[in-house]
């Protein structure tokens, strides 16, 4: 398969090496912007988009207007979203965005959901999300982190939304940390008086992200449409 990496920063250069040790190509590596390389004139697969928020939405759209399938890591652009999902289904293309394509997080988004889930209704407890990444994260809080927080408002009656650091009754806070050479550690935590319970997520490299981004670009060859990773996973489990 013929990659193109949109975005050549840690993750960029962790994602070639497995994609080179599976037998894949890389026939472009870019930093941030795609708007200098003339990608119609290249045969490409798959891109697969670990930029910069700045740069992700014209680097995803460029794709598809060129008929190249995106996977797409990046964080922070989510405003422009639905966006990029209407010009991927008029231009025929298709699409992943995950806030983390680590199956080890996908697995943990399960289990948030469940406890979520478990503590509805459960008023003495008070939910909060901390997440901690590296001090080159450009967004915070972490799209993981966001991701947890909807699938938990999706569950409880009571939380309406999230805020970073200081929320009000019906909005869970998320605290953001960054601290030098953290691939990312995230924790929901139900706290009361009597007691806390703590999930969480740590992840010792970033072998996981880039491992399970070349896993969804291997999947998404040759497909249309918009997807998620739970539709990746539920095709390889």
């Amino acid at each position: 398969m013929k990659i193109a990496l949109l975005g050549y920063g840690k993750m960029g250069k962790t994602i070639e090496e497995i994609a080179l040790n599976r037998d894949h190509e890389i026939v472009l590596k870019i930093e941030e912007d795609i708007d200098t390389y003339e990608i119609d004139k290249m045969e490409i697969d798959v891109a697969i988009d670990f930029s910069v928020p700045k740069a992700a939405f014209k680097n995803i759209t460029t794709c598809f207007k060129n008929n190249i399938p995106v996977v797409c890591g990046t964080t922070g652009w989510l405003d422009d979203y639905e966006k990029a999902v209407e010009i991927c289904k008029k231009e025929d293309s298709a699409f992943i965005y995950a806030s983390n394509f680590s199956v080890g997080v996908n697995l943990f988004f399960e289990l948030n959901k469940k406890l979520a889930k478990m503590m509805n209704g459960m008023d003495d407890y008070a939910v909060e999300i901390e997440e901690i990444h590296h001090t080159q994260k450009q967004d915070a809080p972490s799209g993981t982190a966001i991701s947890l927080a909807q699938q938990i408002v999706t569950e409880n009656v009571k939380k309406n939304s999230w805020q970073l650091d200081h929320a009000a009754a019906d909005e869970i806070p998320i605290k953001a940390k960054r601290i030098e050479d953290v691939p990312g550690t995230h924790t929901v935590s139900y706290k009361s008086k009597i007691d806390s319970i703590e999930i969480m997520h740590t992840a010792n490299s970033r072998q996981g992200f880039a491992l399970g981004a070349v896993i969804a670009a291997e999947w998404l060859k040759d497909k249309k449409g918009i997807f998620t990773m739970q539709d990746v996973l539920s095709s390889q489990f």
